[in-house]
């Protein structure tokens, strides 16, 4: 069992570090965060909202316990990882230089599936 903890801290650290990395831009309205939502047809409202979503789903997955808000953050980092490609695909069509996406989304996934590993466990 602590080999399995020790395998979902470190992805879900790795995961969440990514989320909030990618979230600060959005948070400080930086101009190539705004041009690249934008061009994407939101509006500018929408972009402190999804870096103040993605850093609060972070930090929910990092804090020990409350089984039930991880699940829903779980869910909507990677909601905001498949409309985010489904966006980029949409607009700019399917490139090779999008496939950047799948890193993370796949972070995502393992640590989750070692959440569900470990919850099952102690329950």
């Amino acid at each position: 069992m602590k080999k399995t903890k020790t395998i979902y801290w470190i992805i879900t650290i790795l995961f969440a570090g990514f989320m909030i990395f990618t979230a600060l831009p959005d948070i400080i309205l930086s101009p190539e965060a705004k041009k690249f939502i934008n061009d994407l047809g939101y509006p500018d409202y929408f972009i402190r909202f999804l870096g103040v979503a993605k850093v609060l789903g972070s930090l929910a997955i990092l804090v020990p316990g409350k089984w039930r808000i991880k699940e829903w953050a779980y869910a909507g980092l990677i909601f905001d990882l498949v409309a985010a490609f489904y966006s980029v695909v949409a607009v700019y069509g399917l490139r090779p230089d999008q496939a950047f996406i799948i890193l993370p989304f796949l972070i995502g996934l393992l640590s989750y599936l070692y959440y569900h590993k470990i919850y099952t466990s102690e329950q």
